[in-house]
């Protein structure tokens, strides 16, 4: 049961902070547990201390949690707690001098370019939902937009003639992502000759990607079109977000600035966006080694 505070909070979050709804069920959650942890020390949200918040730490690590899953748990917190302070209703924040969990940095997967271009080189029926799939692929990779923000495009949204897009991505945030070359071409000729027959009959309201009975495309079928993709080319459980990934490292080893790449993939950190450098750095070591006579030691 959560405390009518913290159902305040969310509902803060939510309306005035537009957080998307994945974000408010996962603090919906950990913010269940804190209150759940209050009861059984015999406290509650309003009179929580500090050594209270790093009981609940201590016991989600315990626990056997992932850093990550600790990290966001106490960011919760934070955010409760700043949320309480700003109206009044706790005079100090017992989270204000805690450390966020560190988390291992993991580098994300990427293809290379050679590997890129194989997949989307591949043969895809000729068919309503072969032009449709290609032109999906060709987006992930070529625009870089996240799987959910993809099924979500109506074709209003589509703007070809001026070589954009428009994007809803976290957050409900608008953003304008840009889309030309071979992206564009696969688009259009999805548009003009494929999605009118998988539009008949559906009721699509608009939907840019449409499934075989007319309605909008689901998350769950564009991951099976992309595994499929990949299993194409012999990688196995490729996932939309490798494409993503690709994107970004690719745009920054072609010489791309960073800001430029944070606009496009809709982060509202830097921070977020500058894990392409290391991917970077990384592929750059491995050419280096590679390629180059003196690179490793001899006998």
């Amino acid at each position: 049961m959560l405390d009518p505070n913290v159902s305040e909070y969310l509902s803060y979050l939510a309306i005035e902070r537009g957080s998307s709804s994945h974000t408010i069920s996962a603090y919906a959650r950990d913010l269940k547990k804190w209150c759940s942890f209050l009861r059984e020390r015999g406290g509650g949200v309003l009179s929580a201390t500090r050594e209270d918040v790093s009981a609940f730490e201590a016991s989600l690590l315990d626990a056997g949690m992932a850093a990550s899953t600790v990290k966001r748990a106490v960011s919760a917190l934070k955010g409760l707690y700043r949320f309480l302070v700003r109206e009044g209703r706790v005079e100090s924040n017992p989270c204000s001098t805690l450390s966020l969990p560190k988390v291992p940095e993991r580098l994300p997967d990427v293809l290379s370019v050679a590997q890129a271009e194989e997949l989307l080189g591949q043969e895809f029926p000729a068919t309503p939902a072969g032009l449709r799939d290609h032109a999906m692929l060709e987006m992930l990779y070529g625009c870089g937009v996240r799987a959910s923000e993809l099924v979500a495009l109506d074709v209003a949204d589509v703007m070809l003639d001026e070589g954009c897009l428009r994007v809803v991505g976290k957050g409900d945030k608008e953003r304008i992502v840009p889309i030309s070359g071979l992206a564009a071409r696969a688009v259009a000729t999805y548009v003009q000759e494929g999605r009118p027959a998988l539009a008949r009959g559906g009721r699509h309201e608009g939907a840019l990607f449409l499934n075989a009975r007319g309605g909008r495309l689901s998350r769950q079928t564009l991951h099976a079109v992309v595994t499929r993709a990949g299993l194409g080319i012999g990688i196995a459980n490729l996932h939309p977000h490798t494409l993503r990934h690709s994107f970004a490292t690719h745009m920054l080893e072609g010489g791309a600035d960073l800001r430029v790449i944070q606009d496009i993939l809709g982060h509202a950190d830097i921070s977020t966006t500058q894990i392409y450098t290391h991917v970077s750095r990384a592929h750059l070591r491995e050419e280096y080694l590679a390629a180059h006579p003196r690179a490793h030691e001899t006998d």
